[in-house]
């Protein structure tokens, strides 16, 4: 009977661990698509709160239009071809410009931009530049990164473009400039060009005077990450323009870095990401090196171990204070924010795959491979570039599954899970769905103190299934947009 209680206790406090969220809360009216098109490829709602959507079928690229209450507006189906490939977009004003790569031939590469007007509905597909590649080059090897080799000013005017080496023999790159209104090229300019270095892009970064920064990694000797125990590489940032062609080295001493992302904060350039004392893809913390852009130079290089809560989120409260210091690994980042006040929310998803073998028997087998998309580690940085607070998320899912935002600065995070949270013993929060539990969708929200609460938006069962990954935030409101193939709808939370 006792034992009973206590369950009755647990299963009550399970419900009610989440309060519900103090967003406000709507849905659109349902509507069907003329074709179906699962892929999202980008989602922005401009400042008259029109929304856009580009998506991706088999065949053809659907534009869509809707209007502030979420009705759809424009419907736009155009044909695409199965050698025409995304590989990224800008959004400014009333327009979204999706770029892709057009492969006829196995060296013949040519580059497009679709205009899509989302004031006016309208549709129109500019031939950008043409190059023929080495045999089996990528014109843009970081693809598979999220948005790192475009990048449009602030104010509207430059949009540039990094594109990968094309030749065999030498490691060559470029940086196009051109006119974002009118994609007029301004200029194309080579850089890192080396017969025997590589350089690996991560990140780019055009201001309002035109100026490019392209930041990535010039490898010492071949392209393995350590040699002799040592990081093989320095991390390059380039500050190119017309006339003139500027670098700085950042050397790492015995750190191991993956990726630094460029954020802009008082006419600085911060390169922010994680640092590891052992390798690529660990974490031992934070990193921040804080640049001049006038003078290009470094002017101050910070590190910051992982706070305590950090490990405490993932691993409980005993066994946390024992992993503290111990490094992560296969984080990736998704996202990097800045609230009103300049600081910086950094937050990265451990992704990594397993594979199983699937006998059939006498008809042999096969290998299954299952995508683990699981915790979620978010890190705070004030404007001075120090570490404020660090935070984690227990989570564990097999598709992509979260988005965030900040609003009234704080910070949002978007993602379904179990339809109850459970709080374990340890002080840990798990995140994630059973085998036979019903999903909920969640809003978990830090203060700027890194204090955590978690509130329920829905629970799942019987109504629409939203999906936060495919989402957009402009002006404090937050638009998703539904599962499924045909039927769709969007919820509004503001």
């Amino acid at each position: 009977m006792r034992n009973l209680f206590t369950l009755i206790l647990f299963v009550s406090f399970s419900l009610n661990f989440a309060q519900q969220t103090s967003l406000n809360i709507s849905e659109s009216a349902e509507y069907k698509d003329k074709e179906k098109a699962q892929d999202i490829l980008s989602i922005y709602t401009t400042e008259t709160g029109l929304t856009g959507i580009v998506r991706e079928s088999k065949r053809d690229l659907m534009f869509d239009v809707f209007d502030k209450d979420l009705n759809k507006k424009h419907s736009l189906i155009v044909e695409s071809s199965k050698k025409e490939d995304y590989v990224g977009e800008v959004v400014f004003g009333d327009e979204m410009k999706v770029f892709t790569v057009f492969s006829p031939k196995v060296k013949e590469r040519i580059v497009y931009c679709h205009i899509f007007n989302i004031k006016n509905g309208t549709h129109s597909k500019k031939k950008l530049f043409e190059v023929t590649v080495a045999k089996k080059r990528y014109l843009f090897s970081s693809r598979n990164e999220r948005q790192t080799s475009l990048d449009i000013s602030p104010n509207g005017k430059y949009l540039a473009m990094a594109t990968d080496n094309i030749y065999k023999d030498v490691n060559d790159y470029a940086i196009r400039l051109f006119n974002a209104n009118t994609l007029e090229l301004l200029y194309v300019k080579s850089y890192q060009k080396h017969e025997e270095k590589y350089f690996k892009h991560n990140d780019i970064s055009v201001n309002d005077d035109g100026e490019v920064f392209v930041l990535g990694k010039l490898y010492k000797e071949g392209k393995k990450e350590k040699k002799k125990g040592e990081a093989n590489y320095d991390f390059i940032l380039n500050k190119i323009t017309e006339e003139n062609n500027a670098e700085i080295s950042i050397s790492l001493a015995e750190q191991h870095i993956q990726n630094l992302s460029i954020t802009i904060v008082d006419d600085k350039l911060h390169l922010i990401g994680f640092y590891s004392e052992k390798r690529t893809g660990k974490i031992k913390g934070g990193c921040n090196f804080v640049i001049d852009s006038e003078v290009f130079s470094v002017l101050d290089k910070k590190n910051y171990e992982l706070p305590l809560d950090v490990y405490e989120d993932l691993f409980g409260d005993n066994r946390g204070s024992k992993k503290k210091g111990k490094e992560l690994t296969n984080f990736y980042i998704d996202y990097i924010l800045e609230d009103s006040k300049g600081n910086t929310y950094l937050l990265a998803e451990e992704f990594y795959t397993t594979q199983v073998y699937v006998n059939n028997g006498m008809n042999g087998g096969y290998w299954q491979t299952t995508y683990h998309y699981d915790d979620i580690l978010i890190l705070k940085f004030g404007t001075s570039g120090n570490l404020d607070w660090g935070r984690s998320i227990f989570k564990r899912s097999n598709t992509p599954s979260y988005n965030a935002f900040i609003k009234d600065d704080e910070l949002h995070v978007l993602l379904n899970s179990g339809k109850n949270l459970l709080e374990k013993k340890d002080g840990r929060t798990k995140v994630s769905k059973g085998w036979f539990e019903s999903s909920s969708l969640y809003d978990i929200v830090y203060n700027n103190n890194g204090d955590v609460s978690y509130s329920k938006i829905q629970d799942n069962k019987g109504k629409t299934y939203y999906l936060p990954y495919y989402g957009t935030y402009q002006d404090g409101t937050f638009i998703m947009m539904s599962s499924g193939r045909k039927k769709r709808q969007f919820m509004i939370l503001q």
